[in-house]
């Protein structure tokens, strides 16, 4: 392997597993653009102005987050089926998990952030390419 290529260089595989480990824990942010709001709310058969105000709050003038419930979870999470309310059309940060900065920097990180999704390393192989894209799209 040369030193320009990646260690991920033939490709990573990752199926979603509807776990919700994702979407539960410790308090954060699921960060949401106008794009992001009004695909969530054509999935719910809802306007974006009713979904943004049942689903995100301000953090700052001008970013806004998923609201969460008093345990953490996402607001959109499905608590029977442990799967997004709106899978198909999650925010973008959600879209491109697990291929963040942080978890394909190294072999290492990759294997922490697999020990946590049963996703990692299961399903489709995604090629270097296609998780260059998905990390350059969700580069917080």
């Amino acid at each position: 392997m040369s030193d320009s290529e990646p260690w991920y260089k033939d490709g990573l595989r990752f199926e979603c597993q509807c776990c919700g480990r994702c979407c539960t824990g410790e308090p954060g942010y699921v960060w949401v653009s106008q794009d992001d709001i009004n695909a969530l709310a054509a999935e719910m058969k809802i306007s974006p102005v009713v979904f943004e105000l049942a689903f995100v709050h301000f953090v700052s003038s001008f970013k806004r987050s998923l609201k969460e419930r008093k345990n953490g979870d996402c607001v959109l999470l499905d608590e029977k089926k442990r799967c997004c309310k709106a899978y198909n059309s999650r925010p973008m940060q959600c879209r491109t998990w697990p291929f963040w900065s942080d978890n394909i920097y190294s072999q290492e990180s990759w294997n922490l952030t697999a020990a946590l999704c049963p996703g990692c390393n299961k399903g489709k192989v995604h090629t270097k390419e296609e998780i260059e894209e998905q990390r350059d799209k969700w580069n917080p």
